[in-house]
């Protein structure tokens, strides 16, 4: 039978769900302040037509209570404003859970991207065994970060799942009660969590979700491409950052990282312990079931911590032996369940993820001046005595060659110690749950060849005298660092000790490149453009050294730092950009909402795949067209121009801090990590992190940084009568096509009527006028670029999605944008109502929870 239209399958499973069980919901009696749920669909209809009658927040919310509650005072309007914010939070959790539950009925599990559907279109072409040769090195590795954009804690978790798994099942009674915990359960966090607690909470889905999806993608390649021989590629794994980046986050301490290595063995090794118990109720067999109940009990105390000779090598060699046994005596009973086992342990060995290693290049620079110093202090050699009188050219040649070991007992400063005890940890661990298990260190803002040197230095110095079993990845941020990369590569590449290192790890060199600071240095168009002709650079250079190079994306969630519909990007590469790897970061909201159950995260991962895989079994040659640079650098420039000139506004620090909830971030309690890297009184860019600063743009509902400079750029061709150019570039780029419609997405979002009223403020009005000027320029000639006539025409479903996610934060909206008034209005009194500013500054805090879990990927 045929597949109705997706927006017409969204629009019964998940637009007529959520109305039916929101209504049940708006009238469970759990709060303590009367009718709530009777007036918030009053409050939302009062905002809607609102805005659309031109009001500003601030009359909206006073009409509000003038029509409907006159009769409340100040301290219980507040009360119930309080109220419809946490309401609005249970909502968006409501909706979540229902579009989880919805998607492998909205989404064709066996479509165009994933495993099944590039299967049957190799087979047709022939091309099966160029796929299985592909695949033999090829890999998708998806990295999880502590970056602090996940605002649901542990227990609301718990509930979507639940909730998700009850509305699957249409079960009624157990849905009311989860709406009624739900209601009951608290948001906010009143302490910071710490790096171990972020750890733990992403841990939970590697034991509850990738631990199955990624063993039944491998399966499924296993079974249905290679005919269920063994492979020795994993093709797929996952990196760990929390308790391992350090980049501003003082908090990551070597204990921690030790810490947090140990709980992703001891999770890895209770989901194999579970997979044994269920597997021994089924050997029951004569010369299995002893077997398997020693396996086991080998398990069980590896699990809780005592001493154990079960190696990972034990594991896997006694597993095979009990199969052979089954496929020669027991006529291959219950085999595919062993086979399934072992692939998982193939892919998650005793590490489960690979835990990275990241910290910044001005940080270990100071680190090792502080460490050169200390060692001349004390009559050491390692480091000759006119160190800092070299060359950095000279210094490189220095640390290549350097050798001996460094006595911790001399090091004084804290954050010295700390960095070497962290290359220390990094060891301690590999010996313990295996090389997997933490073999990467990533340096953050790297601009030199001395920044990469220092930090092989030290491995050397602290650990790994004899073989370095530590891949160091610097990850390349501004524009300037990026067009400057391959320079810096090369000279690694002809340094006779790196290029040995990198012998010993199979010539292969992991290359970060970073959305997020690329983003808020030169804007949207030119941060992707510098990426992509940075990634070639880097390509042809690694080829021409015999260097496999892999690159490693910074994504994060939105489009404005790299994410958006990530597969298209992979998929939109051509040959001049080396594809042996897909390696990409992943946060926050984006964990739960793209891979956060079963269904999303293998469906997602099966698009990363066959998108990655895709150019190499095509035909066509997707090198963009020497005519198609020169349009796409053309863009890029203008739009940058456009950007750095915006930047440079006088007001634009002042207007983050002052009309934006910039300054609120940091009192959410969401992530352990500081908002802002230096120490500085005052809000200086360059210390700004990208988090909050795309986060702040998107509770503002004024996606700059997804959308700035693209509107001006564009307009410059239709100004020069050469609109058609750039149409070309559209129609023939898929990079290009892939940029505009995430583009299309951040417009989306953007809804400028709820800021409208800052027009007529005399400090920012003409500052709010030019980012509103750049968004109507970008829509309207977006819409002319594509053809269509209104944004993301081609996407009915995410459109539908978005729009009743924008819907259902209304009101959260303008309570925020009615409290962020209110405070400027009573920091201008003398004297200042500061427990009245408190309470309004609580209500801004609040507010940011529901605004970011419903855009799902806005920071």
């Amino acid at each position: 039978m045929s597949k109705q239209p997706k927006l017409t399958r969204f629009n019964q499973s998940v637009l007529s769900k959520y109305q039916i069980y929101n209504g049940i919901f708006m009238t469970l009696p759990f709060d303590a302040v009367t009718k709530t749920g009777v007036l918030l669909p009053l409050f939302h209809e009062t905002c809607r037509k609102g805005f659309s009658d031109g009001m500003d927040p601030t009359s909206i919310v006073n009409s509000f209570f003038e029509k409907y509650q006159a009769r409340r005072s100040p301290e219980s309007q507040i009360n119930l404003l309080f109220r419809f914010i946490q309401y609005i939070e249970r909502q968006v959790v409501l909706f979540d859970a229902i579009e989880d539950a919805a998607f492998p009925i909205v989404n064709n599990m066996d479509g165009i991207g994933t495993l099944r559907s590039l299967k049957e279109s190799v087979s047709a072409e022939n091309k099966m065994e160029l796929l299985r040769k592909y695949l033999k090195e090829f890999k998708v590795r998806i990295v999880l970060t502590a970056h602090p954009t996940q605002f649901y804690p542990g227990s609301v978790l718990g509930i979507i799942t639940d909730l998700t798994e009850a509305i699957k099942e249409n079960d009624l009674l157990r849905i009311n009660d989860l709406l009624a915990q739900l209601g009951k359960t608290p948001f906010f966090k009143h302490e910071k969590p710490t790096p171990y607690d972020e750890a733990v909470s992403l841990i939970w889905y590697l034991e509850n979700v990738f631990y199955k999806s990624f063993g039944d993608i491998f399966d499924y390649i296993q079974q249905n491409i290679f005919d269920g021989n063994k492979i020795d590629n994993n093709i797929i794994n996952i990196g760990f950052w929390p308790g391992g980046d350090r980049d501003g986050n003082p908090f990551v301490t070597p204990e921690i990282t030790l810490k947090v290595a140990e709980r992703l063995k001891e999770t890895i090794i209770k989901n194999y312990y579970r997979d044994v118990r269920r597997l021994k109720r089924k050997l029951t067999f004569r010369g299995t079931e002893e077997r398997m109940s020693l396996l086991e009990n080998e398990l069980y105390e590896l699990m809780i911590g005592n001493p154990s000779e079960l190696t990972l090598d034990d594991l896997k060699t006694e597993l095979n032996s009990i199969k052979d046994i089954i496929i020669q005596k027991h006529q291959s009973l219950y085999v595919s369940e062993i086979n399934s086992l072992l692939n998982k342990i193939h892919l998650f060995g005793f590490h489960f993820s690979t835990l990275d290693i990241r910290q910044d290049s001005r940080a270990h620079e100071k680190v090792f001046i502080d460490l050169v110093k200390t060692l001349l202090k004390s009559g050491s050699t390692i480091f000759p005595k006119n160190y800092f009188e070299l060359s950095p050219s000279e210094q490189v040649q220095v640390l290549s060659k350097v050798e001996g070991k460094i006595d911790f007992s001399l090091i004084k400063d804290d954050e010295t110690l700390k960095t070497l005890q962290i290359i220390e940890a990094i060891k301690t661990i590999q010996e313990k749950n295996g090389e997997q298990a933490c073999n990467r260190y990533i340096i953050s803002n790297n601009q030199s060849t001395l920044h990469v040197m220092h930090l092989f230095a030290m491995l050397k110095l602290v650990a790994f005298q004899d073989q370095m079993t530590v891949d160091i990845g610097p990850l390349f941020e501004t524009i300037t660092d990026l067009e400057n990369a391959h320079l810096v590569m090369e000279e690694l590449y002809t340094n006779p000790a790196y290029s040995a290192h990198l012998k010993s790890r199979n010539n292969k060199q992991t290359i970060m490149l970073g959305f997020s600071d690329g983003t808020k240095d030169g804007g949207y168009l030119m941060a992707n453009w510098a990426i992509y002709k940075a990634k070639e650079r880097l390509t042809e250079i690694s080829r021409k050294y015999e260097v496999t190079v892999i690159f490693f994306d910074g994504r994060g969630g939105p489009p404005a730092r790299g994410g958006g519909k990530t597969h298209n990007f992979y998929a939109s590469l051509g040959p001049t950009i080396e594809d042996k790897e897909v390696q990409l970061t992943i946060q926050g909201q984006t964990i739960s909402s793209n891979f956060g159950t079963l269904d999303s995260s293998q469906y997602n991962l099966e698009q990363l795949i066959s998108s990655g895989i895709y150019n190499s079994l095509i035909d066509s040659d997707l090198r963009m067209l020497p005519e198609n640079r020169e349009v796409m650098g053309n863009l890029a420039t203008l739009s940058y121009k456009a950007y750095a000139d915006f930047k440079a506004h006088p007001k634009f620090i002042s207007y983050l801090e002052n009309m934006s909830t910039l300054k609120y971030y940091s009192k959410t309690n969401i992530g352990s990590r500081p908002t802002k890297r230096g120490k500085s009184e005052g809000l200086v860019f360059e210390d700004l992190r990208a988090i909050p600063f795309v986060g702040s743009w998107s509770q503002l509902k004024q996606n700059v940084p997804g959308f700035f400079g693209v509107g001006t750029a564009l307009k410059y061709y239709e100004d020069a009568n050469e609109f058609e150019k750039v149409q070309h570039l559209f129609k023939t780029s898929s990079f290009f096509k892939t940029l505009i419609e995430n583009s299309m997405m951040s417009l989306s979002k953007s809804f400028f009527d709820l800021t409208k009223y800052m027009s007529d403020d005399p400090e920012y009005g003409p500052f709010w006028n030019i980012i509103h000027d750049e968004y109507v320029i970008t829509k309207r000639l977006i819409l002319k670029l594509t053809g269509f006539t209104e944004l993301m025409q081609e996407e009915p479903s995410g459109k539908a999605s978005i729009s009743i996610r924008e819907s259902i934060v209304l009101p959260l909206l303008t309570i925020q944008q009615f409290a962020l008034k209110k405070i400027q209005e009573l920091e201008k009194e003398s004297p200042r109502d500061e427990a009245q500013i408190k309470v309004y500054e609580k209500i801004v805090m609040r507010s940011l929870f529901g605004n970011i879990n419903a855009s799902r990927n806005s920071a």
